[in-house]
């Protein structure tokens, strides 16, 4: 890492609508932890959104928890443009 730059951070979450009343944090790390968190995300095939600001309040939430009533807003737009980018990409295949 540079010299004053900040270290990266990055957060999975997981959805389940018929288990879950709202999005879990399964993984969140900065720094080495969440580079990694991203590699395994890429290998998986799971998609990656940038969202600094979003990562860093993820970053208070204990693993296995539903993300704060707070954070919803912020999580539904990310989970809006996935389900998006999921849409038009079978449209164009299909």
């Amino acid at each position: 890492m540079a010299e004053g730059e900040l270290p990266k951070k990055a957060a999975a979450l997981r959805y389940e609508a018929k288990k879950d009343e709202a999005p879990r944090v399964v993984a969140s790390g900065q720094g080495v932890m969440a580079e990694r968190i991203i590699e395994i995300a890429k290998e998986s095939g799971v998609p990656i959104v940038e969202d600094p600001a979003l990562a860093s309040a993820l970053l208070f939430v204990e693993l296995g928890e539903e993300i704060p009533i707070e954070l919803y807003e912020a999580v539904a737009r990310v989970l809006a443009f996935l389900y998006r980018l999921d849409r038009d990409g079978k449209k164009s295949n299909g």
